[in-house]
């Protein structure tokens, strides 16, 4: 059953491909049958750049579990960054 679920979000950034690196401007998140790995649902993360068509892609499958893993670790970094960022903006 497909599950409807997706967010499109702009990303700055890059990732590599098969081809080498390209920059990003999207990273679209679903929640759907996975193409590669063996789960029945997978939360599913693509880095795209649109303007270099449909290949142009960063992808990675996840289960729920370890994209609530991700997520939490992202919002760790995120944080960290955060204090990072503001001590350097200081002096």
């Amino acid at each position: 059953m497909c599950t409807s679920i997706v967010e499109i979000v702009g990303c700055a950034g890059a990732g590599k491909t098969g081809d080498g690196w390209i920059d990003l401007t999207n990273a679209v998140v679903s929640y759907d049958h996975p193409h590669h790995a063996l789960l029945e649902e997978a939360i599913t993360i693509n880095f795209v750049n649109r303007a270099l068509g449909p290949g142009a892609r960063v992808a990675v499958e996840l289960t729920l579990e370890a994209a609530k893993e991700l997520s939490a670790a992202l919002v760790r970094a995120i944080e960290q960054a955060e204090i990072e960022e503001s001590h350097r903006h200081r002096g």
